[in-house]
């Protein structure tokens, strides 16, 4: 049997918020940067996702179905492809149409609600799923939580949502001597099948590519199938997964990313000892070789490989909590009403990650994409935004508490006012119920009467 190769790319940007003063609190509930999101997406759309997903394509036909890979697209990005972009969604269907793209579940607005509340992240995950269903016609069937986090209790919650495969981080505190080039078991879902990221190898071309300096550079893809073929010599899988911003955005055009990539397929396919796979058929042709046990929740993210990214300093836990502490009150309000569309991008996870106040070796990677000089900058305009978000919530609460009571008003003017109407109408009932009870007894009066002259 064919060792496998597993390829699977991130798709999501955020709908980042534009500039929140204090004095616009309780004034202006339009939070987002319009013209920063179109411009972004528009330019990552060219540089990116429309070459990269017409290169895919061509490999596929080329290759005809040997070449395989996966998609997790999240629910913000496709809002705005629709709003900036959409042919960018007509593109993806076209990958869809092959029979060759697994498009991934994850959580709609690719949001931490997986460690914050279990409810709001079904409701997420579900909403994505029908989501993927109306756009690109596929049901989703493997699993990718936002930035691959993922912990024994997340498993346990995403087999219960009926997905038998998910991806997650290869961490080293996690594994200590195993290989991440196999398949595991959740410890508390044992028959959901874990698909672990090489991330040397994914790396490798995800942020080394380009680095000049790096000394494996240049990276070619007969350099790199040997990484490959030494990496999983006694093993079964590899798992490359990466950014697909990788291609293009991240890494140049000039780079040669898009050459790499062409050149890569015809590379592993001639050799002859892998064969692509998407994450639904790997789960299906690999057994899980052990259990992986991770109590605390891991990510693809910096050098800890966990969610320090996100929820590591004061400010981002403040934020996160003061968010979802509204939770219970929008409970109360329906579920078409705005104000779970803005509670949904003000979950995106990127917002936390502006906030980070990380620097060292992973303060390069903060940057991208960072509309803020410093994560306290993004902590105030958050914060701010925050405020009016959770006014507007109060407000709806009381808009719904006075027309509760003013129904209940109602309901005893009305009482009143019927009040002798009622009462005729219990009366009539009392009348007709005697009657009938009369003429009951009368009938079995006559019936005693004429079986008492029978017997005589």
């Amino acid at each position: 049997m064919k060792k496998s190769i597993c390829l699977y790319f991130q798709v999501h940007q955020p709908n980042r918020l534009r500039l929140y003063r204090f004095f616009d609190i309780g004034k202006d509930s339009h939070y987002y940067d319009d013209f920063a999101n179109r411009t972004i997406l528009r330019r990552v759309a060219q540089r990116c996702y429309l070459p990269a997903n017409e290169l895919l394509l061509d490999l596929i036909n080329t290759y005809k179905g040997q070449f395989k890979v996966a998609f997790s697209i999240s629910g913000s990005v496709l809002e705005q492809f629709d709003r900036y972009a959409p042919e960018v969604i007509d593109s993806f269907r076209k990958l869809a149409g092959t029979g060759c793209v697994e498009f991934l579940a994850e959580t709609y607005y690719h949001s931490l609600a997986s460690v914050a509340s279990p409810a709001e992240f079904r409701r997420q995950v579900e909403k994505h799923k029908a989501t993927i269903e109306h756009y690109f016609g596929v049901t989703p069937k493997s699993f990718r939580n936002t930035e691959l986090v993922y912990s024994d209790e997340i498993g346990s919650m995403v087999y219960d949502m009926g997905f038998k495969t998910m991806l997650t981080e290869g961490a080293k505190h996690v594994l200590g001597w195993k290989s991440p080039n196999y398949i595991y078991s959740g410890a508390l879902a044992p028959k959901l099948k874990l698909l672990l990221r090489n991330y040397t190898l994914s790396d490798d071309i995800a942020f080394r590519f380009s680095d000049r300096n790096w000394q494996d550079w240049p990276l070619t893809g007969d350099k790199y199938l040997g990484w490959i073929k030494a990496a999983a010599h006694n093993d079964e899988i590899v798992n490359l997964f990466m950014d697909y911003e990788t291609f293009g955005e991240h890494q140049k055009a000039q780079s040669g990313i898009f050459d790499f990539m062409r050149y890569l397929p015809e590379v592993v396919i001639n050799d002859g000892d892998f064969e692509f796979v998407t994450p639904e058929q790997a789960g299906r042709k690999h057994k899980a070789v052990a259990v992986l046990d991770v109590p605390d929740p891991i990510s693809w993210a910096d050098e800890e490989r966990d969610i320090t990214a996100w929820l590591g300093n004061e400010l981002q836990s403040d934020a996160f909590k003061k968010l979802y502490s509204v939770s219970e009150k929008l409970a109360l309000i329906k579920d078409n009403d705005p104000l779970w569309d803005d509670f949904g991008h003000l979950q995106e996870s990127d917002h936390f990650y502006y906030m980070c106040t990380k620097f060292f070796s992973d303060g390069a990677v903060h940057k991208y994409f960072n509309p803020y000089d410093t994560p306290y900058e993004a902590f105030i305009n958050y914060m701010n935004v925050l405020s009016d978000f959770i006014l507007r919530v109060d407000d709806a609460n009381s808009v719904s508490d006075v027309n509760f009571a003013a129904g209940n008003k109602a309901v005893a003017a009305k009482t009143a006012k019927s009040g002798t109407a009622k009462k005729t109408v219990k009366k009539t009932a009392a009348g007709k119920a005697a009657t009938r009870t009369a003429a009951a007894a009368e009938v079995r009066k006559t019936t005693a009467r004429k079986t008492v002259k029978t017997k005589k």
